[in-house]
């Protein structure tokens, strides 16, 4: 072999070398579908905010249905559900059956979590940035629709933050699940909390329709809760709706 072929055998080989992890990193950098992370990041959060203020001011009828499997107790709640202007979260009781247990250590705590969790500042517990490490796992077809699915790990151990996953609807980047693992339990007496939160999108508003949850507390074993939502409308609405029932109360 010649002096020179054997030159260009020698840079060719040392070459590829070199070029490996190059191209190894042009791997992991690209992103699937053709979207970076943080391009749908930055849209998700920008479809949050034009929405914003429509999820003010109204209400929703919520049924709770919870079951504590090891002690073989089951209840069933029904409520209405208001946001405020300011954003603040409160519950009406309209009727409950089942076993008291499950209605004071499942579904009150629940929505007692939701009230307090609705008054911390959005910096806190917010689907942010400065919240979360986000990867952007690709488009996918789910249930017939194309959604862009994020991968969520939270920079900080702190209640209110989880590990899992955000689907966004791929036209409007609006959510239509988040689900995971809570990475910090709000109670010693509780181990792990795992949830589905799954949203419709209707006239360019993202409104939670459905909510499940298993808890695994170190007392009773797991207790499984499922919330559904309906009938959303202006909460002014609902305050005319009060009014005119106490009226009628009056006048019986």
């Amino acid at each position: 072999m010649s002096e020179s072929l054997l030159r260009l055998t020698y840079f060719a080989r040392h070459s590829v070398r070199l070029f490996l992890p190059l191209l190894a990193a042009a791997v992991l950098v690209a992103e699937p579908g053709g979207s970076s992370t943080d391009e749908v990041v930055s849209k998700y959060r920008q479809a949050l905010a034009a929405q914003q203020y429509a999820q003010r001011d109204i209400a929703a009828d919520v049924t709770f249905e919870a079951h504590i499997p090891k002690l073989k107790k089951q209840g069933r709640l029904n409520a209405l559900r208001q946001i405020s202007n300011v954003g603040k979260v409160t519950y009406k009781i309209l009727g409950f059956s089942g076993d008291d247990t499950v209605k004071k250590e499942v579904i009150a705590r629940y929505m007692s979590a939701e009230v307090d969790s609705a008054s911390k500042r959005s910096e806190e517990v917010g689907i942010t940035p400065a919240n979360y490490s986000f990867k952007y796992k690709g488009l996918n077809n789910k249930d017939g629709r194309q959604l862009h699915v994020l991968e969520l790990k939270p920079k900080a151990k702190r209640v209110g933050l989880f590990k899992g996953e955000l689907w966004l609807e791929a036209d409007s980047y609006l959510p239509v699940r988040e689900q995971g693992r809570f990475v910090k339990s709000p109670s010693l007496f509780i181990k792990k909390v795992e949830f589905t939160r799954d949203y419709e999108i209707r006239d360019g508003i993202a409104y939670l329709v459905h909510m499940q949850s298993k808890t695994d507390t170190r007392i009773v074993g797991v207790a499984e809760l499922n919330a559904n939502y309906t009938n959303y409308h202006n909460l002014r609405d609902s305050v005319a709706e009060r009014v005119e029932e106490a009226r009628r109360e009056l006048n019986d």
